[in-house]
């Protein structure tokens, strides 16, 4: 049988509207997500307008640029969760992938301007491949420390606190540009040590996952009379013999090549606008102000009225902030417009598409399993934005957005007929932190 092995196996059950306390491992975890994004954005945010602006990339050289950003994370991801699954490794691994994020910064610092956009790839490069290694590990720590009626709360706490850094980041590099009369060596230099910091933070807060503790999820001691969990048989894609993980994955893929990136969106926004450059920085962060406050509430109507309607009500937001752009209104109802939407999307879906896969994972295969969803919209998008460049390029930016309009139309209504309506994504019962889901064979999707 495929287990929901989701939550804690010694979490008592707690009665039917009594507010619970959101895990220990899912806040320190969120802490180092907090200062990992500051890190992150102080140097991504200003990315965007400086390799097109001010290098001059292509609106092609740009997505290909950005393609390599997102897609160097697809293997990685794979293997990383593979690796961290194997022997219950997901600290050991996950904190191999913030370090590499870190030491990317220090790359960016020791590269200079002078070696080009080259360089700035090979160091974007280098944070995404510590982005693929980390998330797999991290997503499955959150899932194991969680009872499974309240994933959708618990992964929205933690990208409402990964939010908070996405918000300060911007406003970090920003300050230091304005203090330093746009030195960026200064800025790479700060997001090195802050980066630094998070991993420090996951080695001393972050608990470890050995084999003696493989089947508490998260207790300090196991019942001797505690039989030992079903391990999952099979490699990697052993999952993919459920139908309704398996329509996961294809949906996720799905919609994910008809998802453009926000760069894309950002430079959209200011080529219509014609605001003054310095103030591009910014987008970000009314997206991110949107998504931090939308992020716990979401999850927690996930929770209550299922996984599988917030996902499809994201994509539908990112379908009017499409639309918002092509559409003739007043250039401040389109910002406003575009910046809430986006919020809306990233809210609704990130970590609630972790939160409806979690619950068909078998024992042992947490992190490979959300690994496998990952990757599959993360190589989407590759083409996605590649495709996206390339038709701006040759036809311009309203071409380029119509196209896009339609194919997240199409994606959307393939996804509402096969996106499963899991056992999981219904009212779970509160009188137990774990739930059986039933074998492929006799689900119901």
């Amino acid at each position: 049988m495929y287990l929901a092995t989701t939550g804690r196996r010694d979490a008592p059950p707690t009665p039917s509207g009594v507010r619970r306390r959101v895990p220990g491992t899912v806040l320190a975890l969120g802490a180092v997500s907090l200062v990992t994004d500051v890190s992150s954005e102080m140097v991504t945010a200003v990315l965007p307008l400086y390799l097109v602006l001010g290098l001059g990339l292509s609106p092609l050289q740009f997505g290909l640029l950005d393609g390599l950003s997102t897609g160097a994370t697809a293997l990685v991801r794979l293997l990383g969760g593979t690796a961290a699954d194997r022997g219950g490794r997901h600290k050991q691994i996950g904190g191999l992938g913030y370090a590499l994020s870190a030491c990317s910064r220090l790359g960016l610092l020791l590269a200079g301007g002078a070696t080009g956009w080259i360089a700035t790839a090979t160091a974007i490069a280098a944070d995404r491949l510590g982005k693929g290694v980390r998330t797999a590990p991290r997503d499955a720590l959150i899932t194991l420390h969680s009872p499974p009626e309240d994933l959708g709360r618990a992964f929205g706490t933690h990208r409402a606190m990964d939010t908070v850094g996405a918000l300060l980041g911007p406003l970090a590099a920003f300050a230091l540009l304005w203090a330093t009369a746009d030195a960026y060596d200064a800025v790479f230099a700060v997001s090195f040590c802050v980066g630094a910091f998070g991993v420090l933070l996951w080695v001393l807060l972050v608990p470890g996952r050995t084999r003696a503790e493989r089947g508490t999820r998260g207790s300090a001691t196991k019942p001797a009379a505690e039989p030992a969990a079903p391990r999952a048989r099979g490699g990697l894609f052993a999952g993919l013999r459920s139908p309704a993980y398996r329509r996961i994955v294809l949906c996720a893929g799905l919609l994910g090549a008809a998802t453009v990136g926000d760069s894309f969106l950002y430079l959209l926004l200011q080529r219509r606008l014609a605001f003054d450059a310095v103030w591009f920085p910014f987008l970000p962060l009314a997206a991110a102000g949107v998504f931090l406050l939308l992020a716990v509430p979401a999850g927690r109507l996930a929770d209550r009225i299922g996984r599988r309607a917030p996902f499809l009500y994201g994509h539908g937001a990112l379908l009017l902030a499409y639309g918002l752009l092509l559409a003739p209104l007043p250039d401040t109802a389109v910002l406003l417009g575009v910046l809430v939407l986006l919020g809306v999307f990233y809210a609704a879906t990130d970590g609630v598409l972790m939160a409806l896969t979690g619950p068909f994972l078998a024992e042992g295969r947490q992190a490979g399993g959300l690994a496998l969803v990952q990757t599959a919209q993360a190589l989407a998008r590759v083409g996605a934005a590649v495709a996206f460049g390339a038709v701006w390029t040759a036809g311009g930016p309203g071409t380029a957005l119509v196209a896009a309009l339609l194919a997240l139309t199409a994606a959307l209504c393939c996804a509402a007929r096969l996106l499963p309506d899991t056992p999981a994504d219904r009212s779970a019962p509160r009188t137990s932190a774990a739930a059986v889901v039933p074998e492929p064979s006799e689900r119901t999707d």
